[in-house]
């Protein structure tokens, strides 16, 4: 039987790859603990359509 934690998925989105009006988009899935950081994450990850490391938000 599975445990209920509070551990869930989030998505991550490239927050510069909007403003630039190309095609596609960057997303990244990964986890956080919403009892420790019940605030938004960012992280800057690569976006391989902008080839560079950009900034990285959770999206609802």
């Amino acid at each position: 039987m599975a445990r209920k934690g509070n551990r869930v998925q989030v998505i991550l989105e490239c927050t510069e790859h909007k403003t630039s009006g190309m095609a596609g988009t960057s997303r990244y899935i990964t986890t956080k603990n919403k009892k420790n950081t019940p605030d938004r994450l960012e992280f800057k990850k690569y976006n391989p359509i902008l080839k560079k490391v950009t900034l990285h938000k959770e999206i609802k």
